[in-house]
């Protein structure tokens, strides 16, 4: 029974953010028509009009396009912190036997990629590029598993998910370490953030639940980590860290509550004339309601309510304000070896990182391949896991200040993105074929 919940589970899970993955392709390629039509100029423009108010002659705001990376991102990536979270207390990530298959493939699948790139643009202007083709996009990947169908094994599905999770994790300490802000650190701003850190801390050991708290902390959070120097897109994944799990009554308690107010209905209806609710009634439906709430994990609740914000708003935004590359003669896609760099880490690094480092690892006896998952489904997951898009697009806007060499890398992302998803769904359809015929 336990088995069949956590299936109808992850399958709710994976159509939800399958067709996110298949929105934010449309979006992506709507952006790419728009840009190189005679809306070129005008869709250009609009993302860099600024948006914010003045005070005194002072203007306190940002451009659209930084509304949306800088601002909006930052809710994405606490829906992120906050998955982490909740893989790693309760999740594949929970445990080390869990943990240790998928999270030493997202490690080999960010390894390889970087060495790859970085290793084409050594001693060039683009070196810090790196951590491009290391990302993996949960959503595209899932919107690619959805259109395979049984093609792609429940315990591959798992697996995928969970690297992709781990894929995240390392992809925001990546950023925090490699990617500070041009102006440099800034410790009083960062020393705010850490006692903002410290008292989002000591909210959760107070045992407070209401999220509005949080969200008010963080916001000074996000301001602190933006002016100290450090992408602030952190802020909202040590945010996301600090939420607690544990609701403010157990399920016991709620249910001698629900089985309270079912007394009381039961005892006024004998008593009730008429269709009205009694005054008793009333008040044991306001208690339930409130009940409702206390009983729900906040992280769970927060996650449920970012899910639909981040997969059908933000994300779609993002790659429409992002994927719209014009291709001109003044992209020079011979600039360094971004081009290649990008493309070969993501089509070649991710399953050489993938399928390399978890064969040497089992060969090692340090972690054992889920039962159900061949050698063949993780090079097939190693393909697909070079679908990087979202993730590796953020990345290229946080790595490179010069717009032509974003843009060479964004051609080179969705370029080596739709390869990977194609090679990956055909190699996993041809493999599901022979394995049919085989049985």
């Amino acid at each position: 029974m336990a088995k069949q919940r956590i299936s109808e589970a992850l399958s709710n899970f994976i159509r939800a953010e399958s067709f996110s993955g298949i929105f934010l392709f449309f979006c992506a390629l709507s952006a790419m028509i728009v840009a190189n039509s005679p809306l070129g100029d005008m869709y250009k423009s609009f993302w860099e009009q600024d948006f914010g108010f003045s005070i005194a002659g002072h203007f306190y705001g940002f451009s659209i396009h930084d509304w949306i990376n800088d601002v909006l991102m930052s809710v994405f990536f606490l829906m992120v912190g906050l998955e982490i979270k909740r893989e790693v207390l309760f999740g594949d990530l929970s445990g080390f036997q869990k943990a240790a298959f998928p999270v030493i493939g997202a490690l080999g699948g960010m390894i390889a990629p970087g060495i790859i790139y970085y290793a084409l643009n050594m001693n060039t202007p683009s070196y810090h590029g790196f951590g491009i083709p290391m990302a993996t996009d949960i959503a595209f990947v899932l919107g690619v598993i959805l259109l395979l169908g049984k093609c792609v094994p429940l315990a591959l599905k798992v697996f995928l998910v969970t690297l992709a999770v781990a894929d995240d994790l390392g992809a925001i300490i990546v950023i925090a370490v490699f990617y500070p802000s041009e102006e440099g650190l800034h410790f009083s701003f960062l020393g705010m953030a850490a006692l903002l850190i410290v008292a989002l801390i000591i909210l959760n050991r107070l045992g407070v639940r209401y999220l509005g708290a949080y969200m008010g902390v963080g916001i000074l959070l996000w301001f602190c980590v933006h002016h100290g120097g450090i992408h602030a897109t952190i802020a909202a994944v040590a945010l996301a860290f600090c939420i607690p799990v544990k609701p403010k009554i157990e399920s016991k308690e709620f249910i001698s509550i629900v089985q309270q107010m079912i007394n009381i209905f039961a005892n006024n209806d004998k008593e009730r004339k008429n269709m009205l609710l009694s005054s008793q009634q009333m008040e044991a439906i306001d208690e339930a309601r409130r009940d409702f709430i206390k009983v729900q994990n906040p992280l769970l609740r927060l996650e449920h309510a970012l899910h639909p914000i981040c997969g059908f708003i933000i994300m779609p935004l993002f790659a429409f304000a992002n994927a719209g590359v014009e291709i001109s003669a003044q992209v020079d896609f011979h600039m360094d070896y971004i081009m290649l760099g990008v493309m070969l880490g993501l089509i070649v690094g991710k399953p050489l990182g993938i399928f390399g480092l978890t064969f040497l690892c089992e060969k090692c006896k340090i972690a054992a391949r889920p039962q159900g998952v061949s050698w063949s489904h993780i090079v097939g997951a190693g393909m697909l896991a070079g679908i990087g898009f979202t993730m590796s697009m953020f990345v290229a806007n946080i790595a490179f200040n010069n717009p032509l060499a974003k843009d060479v890398a964004k051609v080179a992302i969705l370029l080596a993105s739709s390869i990977a998803g194609i090679v990956g769904s055909v190699y996993l359809i041809i493999n599901h074929k022979m394995s049919k015929a085989k049985s």
